[in-house]
């Protein structure tokens, strides 16, 4: 088993558990109710704070400051959580905050996630499996971010949106609301701009789908009725599994509206 190493110019309070093989670099800071799991690395100069859990295997580089209270003035001091997955790469300055009572308590991280220099994850954020979130771009408290999305760098995203599973966001991209699984968003207002194809195909996602994806994107982009109604409509008619992901996502509850294809799209 790993031998856990710990700088001796690190501070690692009473009340912290340290898994296996855990290494904690030059003046890192581990507070009381601070869990790291097997195989996590502080390089240096590392802040892990509050009560926050860190998955098996994940990378924290310098000047990354985990877990600290909210940057929500309703906060009152509530015991709230951060809870990281495994196999994550936090690059530098990063910024990841807990919970809020009002916004069930947890931020959670997924695993096997890229946090590139500079990037902030707020309050009661949700965040699945595989994201890559890049250097500067930040997200406002409650947003979900599903499975394999990619937020490009000096992009922001506003509080209680939902990216769905696939999509991506191109740099210096402000959204304000919902974006479709699979969706591919730009411009500094965020347009929904098409697929994101280069992703499905990176993913091994069929020819078939991405047939039916592309259909799907028109009939959203131009069919008659409501956004909703559109969605609707393509849930009864598809048997793509891709498509009906995105038929549940709008039609799922949400605080924000979408993000809808423009004139002359599809």
């Amino acid at each position: 088993m790993a031998q856990t190493e710990i700088h001796p110019s690190a501070v690692v309070e009473p009340g912290a558990e340290l898994g296996a093989g855990v290494q904690i670099g030059p003046f890192c800071h581990v507070g009381p109710e601070a869990r790291l799991g097997d195989g996590v690395e502080l390089k240096s100069h590392v802040v892990v704070t509050g009560r926050t859990e860190i998955g098996a295997e994940t990378l924290v580089f310098p000047f990354s400051c985990i877990g600290e209270i909210p940057q929500d003035l309703k906060f009152r001091g509530e015991k709230t959580r951060l809870v990281i997955g495994a196999r994550n790469r936090i690059r530098e300055h990063v910024t990841m905050n807990t919970g809020t009572e009002g916004g069930g308590g947890v931020t959670r991280v997924g695993d096997d996630g890229l946090f590139m220099a500079g990037c902030h994850v707020a309050h009661d954020v949700q965040i699945g499996n595989r994201v890559i979130i890049v250097n500067n771009a930040a997200l406002a408290g409650h947003c979900v971010i599903e499975d394999d999305v990619i937020l490009g760098g000096l992009s922001g995203v506003h509080q209680f949106v939902r990216i769905g599973q696939g999509a991506i966001i191109g740099a210096v991209t402000m959204v304000t609301n919902d974006v479709i699984p699979h969706g591919l968003v730009q411009a500094p207002r965020g347009e929904l701009d098409g697929l994101n194809l280069v992703g499905l195909k990176r993913r091994g996602v069929g020819r078939e789908d991405i047939t039916a994806l592309r259909a799907a994107f028109q009939m959203l982009a131009q069919g008659d009725g409501t956004f909703q109604d559109r969605a609707r409509r393509l849930g009864e008619e598809t048997q793509s599994a891709y498509v009906r992901q995105i038929v549940e996502f709008v039609t799922g509850a949400s605080d924000r509206s979408f993000l809808t294809p423009g004139p002359g799209q599809g």
